[in-house]
């Protein structure tokens, strides 16, 4: 069964870029505040309809997402990962194909890259490393957005891009640097969610003065699956990095399609 990429919320990135954020600067710099991930334009926060709660919110939630994740098969997309600085200083490059299969298979194929290869190799295939581990069981850490792992309170409803949604604070029940506090934006009428923004509940290091991450998620055809991802660090001394990844052109359960055309045309 695939594991939707909220329920296993790896903070690798940035761990990989507060160590990074010292390997990149021989001598300190002039800190400066980063800017704030961009999410999505935000409208208004509305109060909650009547009979809304966040215990019945995430309940459908789960619910939904155990369908979607039993249709979803296969996909591949293509990915673009960025490493760079406030300033615009684009460090390393990468362009990727994922291909997943269910129910825990995940490969990663460079198609392109740029600059330096010590970043792509410590940071970007790292991460790539790690979230295959992850889906293949090797690497499993206790992040599902649960009521063990967090508590919710329902802040209201707001518009976010094309999606009316459902507006959730996450606390953590624990201080865990796998885990997050933030908010949550779920869809209102498929249950899915569309946006997470926060930070680790835990502090990263005695260095990192913040770490930022929103993503958000993008519906293709009956699913939801990633957008953007931008994870944001400041360390004292030496400034901010920020890592970003761009999800595009999914190909959904092609593979099944494939298989079923070959035992059609067989069968005759």
């Amino acid at each position: 069964m695939i594991v939707p990429a909220f329920r296993r919320r790896q903070f690798y990135p940035i761990l990989a870029l507060a160590f990074l954020a010292g390997t990149l600067l021989p001598t300190p710099a002039v800190s400066q505040e980063a800017p704030a991930p961009g999410a999505q334009q935000e409208a208004t926060l509305q109060p909650a309809r009547a009979g809304a709660s966040a215990q019945r919110i995430f309940a459908e939630l789960i619910s939904h997402n155990e369908s979607r994740n039993a249709a979803l098969r296969s996909y591949s997309a293509l990915r673009s990962y960025a490493v760079s600085d406030p300033n615009g200083k684009v460090h390393a490059q990468e362009q990727v194909q994922v291909d997943y299969r269910a129910p825990e298979t995940k490969s990663f194929s460079t198609l392109s890259g740029k600059g330096s290869p010590l970043v792509r190799r410590l940071v970007l295939h790292g991460l790539m490393n790690s979230e295959a581990e992850t889906t293949s069981g090797k690497k499993h850490r206790d992040s599902t957005i649960n009521n063990a792992n967090y508590t919710f309170s329902l802040l209201g409803e707001q518009d976010l891009g094309t999606s009316h949604c459902f507006v959730v604070q996450a606390t953590p029940t624990r201080s865990d640097k796998y885990l997050f506090e933030g908010k949550v934006w779920i869809d209102a009428k498929d249950y899915a969610i569309v946006q997470i923004a926060g930070h680790p509940a835990k502090k990263l290091s005695v260095w990192i003065d913040k770490a930022d991450f929103v993503r958000r998620y993008q519906k293709v055809g009956d699913f939801w699956l990633p957008l953007k991802d931008e994870t944001n660090v400041h360390v004292r001394f030496y400034g901010g990095k920020i890592l970003t990844i761009d999800h595009q052109s999914y190909r959904i359960n092609e593979v099944e399609r494939a298989q079923l055309s070959v035992g059609g045309e067989s069968a005759k």
